[in-house]
């Protein structure tokens, strides 16, 4: 019979196994691709735009020590741990050698199995934190980037819109690819928050595009611009949190998330672009694009962000006189 201290300590080095080898094989994809001109250290980016929502990926992390240091305390103490729950749960009745010693063989059950559980929700706990914090920095930089591949001529763009900016990568961006292509035009940053704002202004010069960049406090379901006034419109991982104080899973969020879908299309010019890199609901956005009569849908292939599956979705708005249904076209099915 196999000890139950040895099957936790198997069991324990297959889940971390198992863990690490996602990461292993992510490292690996991405040495095997061509490097970017835009590629850049993470920690550098941290450096410039910090970490919003710490405090979920502090309390991931204190969860996670917590979990391994109980983990622990089960390899170091299994007899007596075994020997507490035999006298308090009376697993076996009648005394024997074994129970003596390291209590019944259902009370080494429990203790094994409890301590095999805590090991997993540790290692569970510690690939939450670091696929968090990873998707909050090294991720959202890598996929502004790819937003900003989706617009094929920047040199043609005079004002761009970023419909809750954040802390900025995705505007910094677009900002410097407008630099880059020459262009005279700028960016604006739209966020419900002034003090985002102003901490976004200051992350703009740091990244040497404060010129290229605008910042508004403003309400995203209710854009203050006119129709019609932007070549091309961005948003990163921004739209599932509108209307969350009704629950993301009500009528009551979904409307909301439809109306922010609405106004990117209003604001747009025709032929302008927009792209949409979002969380959950992306099925729900290329339904509403296609009612809107947006053409040339793409969506993106999946990308794993905060432990959900994201997208990028990318439309152009049809002219004046071409306003015919447009085919969704995806390079990813769902």
């Amino acid at each position: 019979m196999i000890n139950p201290l040895v099957s936790q300590c198997r069991i324990l080095n297959l889940a971390m196994s198992l863990a690490i080898k996602p990461y292993l094989h992510h490292h690996n994809h991405r040495m095997h691709k061509p490097t970017s001109t835009n590629s850049r250290d993470w920690t550098q980016i941290y450096r410039i735009y910090g970490m919003e929502q710490w405090q979920t990926l502090l309390f991931l992390t204190f969860q996670a020590i917590l979990f391994s240091i109980l983990s622990i305390l089960f390899l170091l103490y299994f007899q007596p741990i075994c020997q507490f729950l035999d006298t308090l749960f009376i697993f076996t009745p009648t005394p024997t050698p074994t129970s003596s010693t390291g209590g019944g063989s259902a009370a080494r059950f429990a203790a094994g199995f409890t301590g095999c559980v805590t090991a997993l929700s540790a290692v569970c706990l510690f690939f939450a934190a670091g696929n968090f914090f990873y998707s909050a920095v090294g991720l959202h930089y890598e996929m502004a980037q790819r937003i900003v591949s989706c617009v094929n001529d920047w040199s043609t763009v005079k004002v761009a819109l970023d419909i809750g900016c954040g802390r900025g990568i995705l505007l910094n961006a677009v900002a410097t690819q407008l630099k880059k292509t020459g262009s005279s035009g700028r960016v604006v940053g739209l966020d419900r928050s002034k003090r985002t704002t102003l901490s976004t202004l200051r992350t703009a010069n740091m990244e040497g595009v404060g010129e290229y960049v605008t910042c508004r406090e403003g309400d995203v379901r209710s854009l203050p611009f006119g129709d019609n006034y932007f070549d091309v419109v961005v948003s990163a991982t921004f739209v599932h949190t509108v209307g969350k104080e009704y629950g993301h899973r009500t009528v009551e969020a979904a409307a909301e998330r439809m109306r922010v879908l609405g106004e990117m299309v209003r604001v747009l010019k025709p032929c302008g672009v927009g792209v949409l890199w979002d969380l959950l609901h992306v099925p729900e956005y290329v339904r509403r694009l296609q009612e809107l009569k947006m053409e040339d849908i793409r969506v993106s292939e999946r990308v794993t962000a905060f432990m959900v599956s994201s997208h990028i979705v990318s439309f152009r708005k049809p002219s004046q006189h071409m306003l015919g249904p447009g085919e969704v076209r995806l390079d990813w099915r769902f």
